[in-house]
C-alpha cells in the first residue's frame, strides 16, 4: 500500500492505494492555510498518520500539489498557495513523517495517474493535460514521470499560442509577464474572457458549454476554442509525438473535444497521417491524488 495527498488551495486530500490500484482509505480535510505554513506541513502529518492508523500500517507517501520544486533551490515555487513558495516543502514534510516523502506538480500527478491505471494504461508515452482554471500539463515515458533539469517538463501553458491569426494577436495579457500565453486562451477563465471580449456577455465556461446547443455565440466561443486547442496541441505533438493526449479538469467535459480537436489538428503537424489518441481522463477528481501515491513508485 501506498498513501497519495492531493494538496490544494481549500483541501487536502489523502487516499490509501494498493498495489491492485484499489482505494481502500480516504480522508479530507480544509487546507489550513490561513493559519501558515507550518499548520499546513501538520495539517499533512495528522491526515497520512490518521490514514494510516485506518489501514493499521507504515505507508510510502507521495505529495502533489500546485507548483513545483526548484532544482536550482531546492525550494517549491509558483504555488497558489503562496505561503508554500519559498520553502522546503519535501524536507519539511519528510521530517514530520520521519519518511522520504515524494513532490510532484499536481498536473505531472494526473498524468502519471492516467498513465498507470487510467485512461492511457499501458502507453508509452503520455502527455496529460489540465483544462480548468489554469493549463498544465506532464509528461509520462515508459510510466515514468519526466521532470526535466528545471522541473519544467509538460508546462505547454506557458508558451505562446501556435500559428496566432490576426485578430489573436498580441493576445490576452498572462499572470506571468506575457501575453498570449495558451492558458489566457485555453483555461476556464480564458475561454470565458474570450466570449466576453467577442460578444460582451459574462458567462462562465460552464453556461457557455451548457448554452451552446441553442446559443449561436456559444457555439462560435466553443468554436473557436477548439481551433485554439487543436493548434496548441499539434505544437506538443510535432515536439513530443506522445502516443496518447489525457485531457483531464473541468473542460475535459467538453464531450465534442474528442471528435474536433482531432478533425483539426492534422494540418499544422509536421506528418501525413496522425495516430495520437485524445482521450478523457478515467479517474476524475481522483486522477491528482492517485498519481501522488504512485510517485512512491520512482526510484
Amino acid at each position: 500500500m501506498r498513501i497519495g495527498v492531493d494538496l490544494g488551495g481549500t483541501k487536502i486530500e489523502g487516499v490509501v492505494v494498493t498495489d491492485e490500484g484499489e482505494i481502500v482509505a480516504r480522508q479530507r480535510m480544509p487546507t489550513p492555510a490561513a493559519d501558515g505554513y507550518g499548520a499546513i506541513v501538520s495539517a499533512v502529518g495528522a491526515l497520512v498518520r490518521g490514514l494510516e492508523r485506518e489501514v493499521s500500517r507504515t505507508c510510502p507517501v507521495g505529495v502533489g500539489t500546485p507548483g513545483a520544486l526548484s532544482p536550482a533551490t531546492g525550494l517549491l515555487r509558483n504555488s497558489n498557495t503562496v505561503c508554500l513558495n519559498g520553502t522546503a516543502l519535501d524536507q519539511d514534510l519528510s521530517a514530520e513523517l520521519g519518511r522520504r516523502v515524494r513532490i510532484a506538480n499536481d498536473a505531472d500527478c494526473f498524468a502519471l495517474s492516467e498513465a498507470v491505471d487510467g485512461a492511457a494504461a499501458g502507453a508509452l508515452s503520455v502527455f496529460g493535460v489540465i483544462l480548468g482554471t489554469g493549463t498544465g500539463g506532464g509528461i509520462v515515458i515508459g510510466g515514468r514521470l519526466l521532470s526535466g533539469p528545471n522541473s519544467i517538463a509538460g508546462e505547454w501553458g506557458h508558451n505562446p499560442l501556435p500559428w496566432p491569426t490576426d485578430a489573436e494577436l498580441p493576445g490576452p495579457e498572462c499572470y506571468c509577464g506575457k501575453r498570449g500565453c495558451i492558458e489566457t486562451w485555453l483555461s476556464g477563465p480564458g475561454l470565458a474572457a474570450d466570449h466576453e471580449r467577442v460578444t460582451g456577455e459574462r458567462l462562465d465556461a460552464t453556461s457557455i458549454s451548457a448554452g451552446a446547443a441553442e446559443d449561436a455565440k456559444a457555439r462560435a466561443t466553443l468554436d473557436r476554442h477548439t481551433d485554439r486547442l487543436a493548434r496548441a496541441l499539434a505544437s506538443v505533438i510535432n515536439i513530443l509525438d506522445p502516443h496518447v493526449i489525457v485531457l483531464g479538469g473541468g473542460l475535459s467535459n467538453m464531450p465534442h473535444l474528442y471528435s474536433a480537436v482531432p478533425e483539426r489538428w492534422g494540418a499544422p503537424i509536421f506528418s501525413e497521417s496522425v495516430s495520437t489518441r485524445l482521450v478523457q481522463n478515467h479517474h476524475g477528481d481522483s486522477s491528482g491524488v492517485r498519481g501522488a501515491a504512485w510517485l512512491t513508485n520512482a526510484p
